[in-house]
């Protein structure tokens, strides 16, 4: 394959060689999610040929204009360029045209020996299988580079809020028959029939309440949980935000900020009490009387996050959880041991908040968030 150059006859020939690296980034960002067809990879290789390969920045530039289709992918982008190209600002080469490139990311070199088509996938094959161990690892047992990672792999989920039935109708080709409309139809008519009317009843977004303990216990889940909750406001337009532990904080406006990691930093300079004491009975209750109660967590959603360690009464939270099981459509429990093998639900939080709960759902890792989006979509 040949691209056209731009500026001159060296210029391409160089492009030229490069093209099988390209190319091969292209399918690294397919194999990471980016949704990377064969008329944006076409348009790369023209942008590349355009700006040159020896600006590693015009590099990027020209990549993330014509191979990202949302805002969506510009994560996962930057994490494939970071791990596809050379970070001395080199471009990939032919596996017989100098030394070996090293891994960057934890992903495999691109240059290991070998040769032809057979080695790229190899590689692709074995960045893929990174991604997904890393996808289904423990949150709490990963080092600070695959925690950089896994945030990054945060944009890959798509969360929707259930929808919820109205009480007003709307237009609609089939459903139930429309009598008055069609009444007054035929009276335009002076009394002659005409087609039937339809309507069906209208659907909107039930809202969903995100409540993240973010006490001493839970505190290695805390980034985890606040980035989940962060794709939630972000995606959904009736999402609320608090969290939990010996006081109760309501976090949905510092989350509204776009980028995650200031939303993050913006989340955590308002809650007083992070990684302090576990009162889950008080700090429910308090939800309850102050929002819950009044409207926010009737016919809501309501996700808890927590792992059950209540350090107060937990009768008290028991009684609390059957208020907030009485006014909220459904109430899902995430517990991150809930993944674990042998895991029994025996603490004594737990065990007063079960039988309350919908569903008990593990969320230790991005696979199980994945499975989380899902409950909380069909609920």
């Amino acid at each position: 394959m040949t691209v056209t150059a731009a500026s001159s006859a060296s210029g391409s020939a160089a492009v030229d060689d490069a093209v099988p690296a390209l190319l091969g980034f292209t399918r690294a960002l397919r194999a990471a999610g980016v949704p990377v067809t064969q008329d944006r990879s076409h348009a790369f290789l023209e942008a590349a040929a355009l700006v040159g390969l020896d600006d590693r920045r015009a590099t990027y530039w020209a990549g993330r204009a014509t191979l990202c289709a949302s805002p969506d992918d510009l994560a996962r982008y930057d994490q494939v360029f970071e791990a596809w190209f050379d970070p001395r600002g080199e471009l990939p080469r032919r596996r017989d045209s100098g030394p070996p490139t090293p891994a960057v990311a934890g992903l495999p070199s691109i240059d290991a020996p070998g040769d032809g088509e057979g080695d790229e996938d190899e590689v692709l094959r074995a960045a893929a299988t990174t991604t997904d161990v890393l996808r289904h690892r423990d949150v709490a047992t990963l080092d600070a580079a695959e925690r950089q990672r896994l945030a990054a792999m945060f944009a890959t989920l798509r969360p929707t809020a259930p929808p919820r039935r109205t009480a007003r109708h709307e237009r609609w080709h089939r459903g139930r028959l429309d009598a008055s409309r069609t009444l007054r139809d035929s009276l335009r008519r002076m009394g002659e029939p005409g087609d039937l009317a339809w309507r069906r009843r209208r659907v909107r977004p039930r809202r969903v309440v995100l409540l993240v303990d973010v006490s001493g216990s839970m505190s290695a889940y805390a980034d985890a949980l606040l980035r989940l909750a962060h794709r939630y406001v972000a995606t959904q337009p009736r999402v609320e935000v608090f969290t939990l532990g010996t006081r109760l904080t309501h976090v949905t406006r510092a989350l509204h900020h776009r980028d995650a990691d200031r939303a993050i930093v913006a989340a955590g300079e308002a809650v007083p009490d992070w990684s302090g004491g576990t009162r889950l009975g008080e700090t429910l209750r308090v939800f309850l009387d102050r929002w819950g109660q009044r409207g926010m967590a009737r016919g809501s959603v309501v996700v808890v996050f927590s792992d059950g360690w209540e350090r107060g009464d937990a009768a008290l939270l028991g009684e609390q959880m059957a208020r907030l099981h009485r006014i909220a459509h459904r109430v899902v429990w995430v517990n991150p041991h809930r993944g674990k093998a042998g895991y029994e639900p025996v603490q004594g939080g737990i065990a007063a908040a079960l039988p309350h709960c919908d569903d008990l759902v593990a969320g230790h890792s991005l696979a199980a968030f994945a499975e989380l989006v899902e409950v909380v979509g069909r609920a």
